[in-house]
């Protein structure tokens, strides 16, 4: 098999901005069959969502049908092996414990100058669509990614889309996870039908306030077709991972870690990244005999990857390659070298970053607590990982004492008469002619 090879510093310009963009460069051949989806959902509404589960899907769907009934719960309860359902409830305890510590109080009230207090609050968003794809396997872990902070923060309703099985079925792990975390809200619509679905509601998908989850690139399109009439959230397209090593690294965990994003799919990204021209012989080799270990599909799904938006890059030195992590700004960051910690201040662009030759990106994916719903496509240069502030938002409030009105009432006629808002002059005229009468 072939696995592109780089030398970072011999990069063209072209060669350079293709792995920086991945997939997102080629977004062109999907948008008017995403534009049509989304138009025909707005329109057709719940109609369109099963004729697209019968196109997309092939699954026979009726209208009444689109959601998910408390017997299909209880059905999904009885089906999934008791470790299956164990390995669940550990999770979901870890992901619930990490989030949870992010539940800090607003800072209180101050006051900014004499008789001006002013604070913040939070509440939650009143209504959130979450996004769990399906593809080729099921992902329960997502679900519980999405669900369990939502919960935390005390969204008040949650509804959750996910793609049909050809029976027209709901994987049972996944609803299990939902019903683990507290969310029985779950539709039968995949791709961009659901995204359209959510932001704008139909007969039975309620419509929402803001769009969480990761998707493929029709998923990633349609979020930012219905940016205006909802909020789409972080960006999490295509799976990525970039892993970082010097000449310490265990060449046989950089390769297999090389090729745990690679296997989610032909749009993945996985770059290896070393300043070890040895290490970078040794992944090479050990690559493709794993590879070639793997079930056919997900062993083509490695080999385009890696032939693809993926490969070994080679570095001057460790300086060189953490300039390039900072700017691909992957979403999953494996650091493989000798003081991983130490690099850790440098390493400024990641969605999240997996310290040292235990840390394995499959246990950040599922069991270590950390929310794997991760920006993609570079916008960790800005974007966070999912977490609960994602389903708060913040509101200032203040109060004013009379005292205060002297304080602040000249400062704001001043500025509203040089911005020319006379109004608004008049009003903070009127406000201090009050307090001295």
């Amino acid at each position: 098999m072939r696995i592109n090879r780089y030398v970072a510093g011999e990069l063209s310009g072209s060669q350079r901005q293709a792995l920086m963009a991945r997939v997102q460069a080629d977004f062109g051949p999907v948008e008017e069959k995403v534009r049509e989806i989304v138009a025909a959902v707005r329109e057709r509404g719940d109609r369109a969502l099963v004729d697209y589960a019968r196109e997309l899907d092939g699954a026979e769907l009726a209208e009444d049908g689109l959601k998910v009934t408390p017997l299909e719960f209880e059905r999904a309860r009885a089906e999934i092996p008791a470790d299956l359902r164990a390995a669940l409830e550990q999770a979901i305890a870890n992901v619930r414990k990490h989030h949870r510590a992010q539940m800090a109080p607003p800072p209180p009230m101050a006051e900014v100058a004499p008789g001006v207090l002013a604070g913040e609050r939070l509440t939650p968003i009143a209504s959130v669509g979450l996004y769990v794809p399906r593809g080729k396997g099921a992902f329960p872990s997502v679900m519980a990614m999405l669900c369990t902070p939502a919960v935390l923060a005390e969204v008040p309703s949650i509804s959750v889309c996910t793609p049909p099985a050809p029976d027209g079925s709901i994987d049972a792990a996944s609803l299990v996870a939902a019903e683990l975390c507290g969310v029985t809200d779950v539709y039968r619509a995949g791709g961009a039908q659901a995204v359209a679905a959510m932001a704008f509601g139909t007969a039975t998908v309620p419509r929402v306030q803001k769009l969480l989850g990761p998707g493929n690139r029709y998923v990633t399109a349609a979020k930012r077709l219905v940016y205006g009439w909802v909020d789409p959230g972080p960006p999490a397209g295509p799976s990525e991972s970039l892993v970082l090593c010097d000449a310490h690294a265990d060449p046989e965990i950089a390769a297999r870690e090389l090729l745990v994003e690679a296997e989610h799919g032909p749009d993945s990204a996985a770059l290896l990244v070393t300043d070890s021209e040895r290490l970078a012989d040794a992944v090479a080799e050990l690559v493709p005999p794993l590879v070639e270990r793997l079930p056919p599909e997900r062993r083509d799904y490695c080999e385009a990857v890696l032939r693809g938006y993926g490969g070994i890059v080679v570095t001057a030195d460790l300086a060189e390659a953490i300039d390039f992590v900072n700017e691909y700004a992957p979403e999953h960051l494996r650091v493989l070298t000798e003081s991983p910690m130490e690099l850790l201040p440098a390493l400024r662009n990641a969605g999240e970053v997996l310290l040292g030759e235990n840390a394995s990106i499959a246990f950040g994916n599922y069991a270590i607590g950390v929310n794997a719903i991760l920006p993609t496509g570079g916008t960790a240069r800005s974007y966070s990982s999912v977490g609960v502030h994602d389903f708060l938002k913040w509101s200032s409030f203040a109060q004013v004492s009379p005292e205060g009105v002297k304080s602040v009432g000249p400062v704001a006629l001043t500025l509203a008469q040089y911005e020319g808002f006379p109004a608004h002059a008049e009003a903070a005229r009127y406000a201090l002619e009050r307090r001295r009468g």
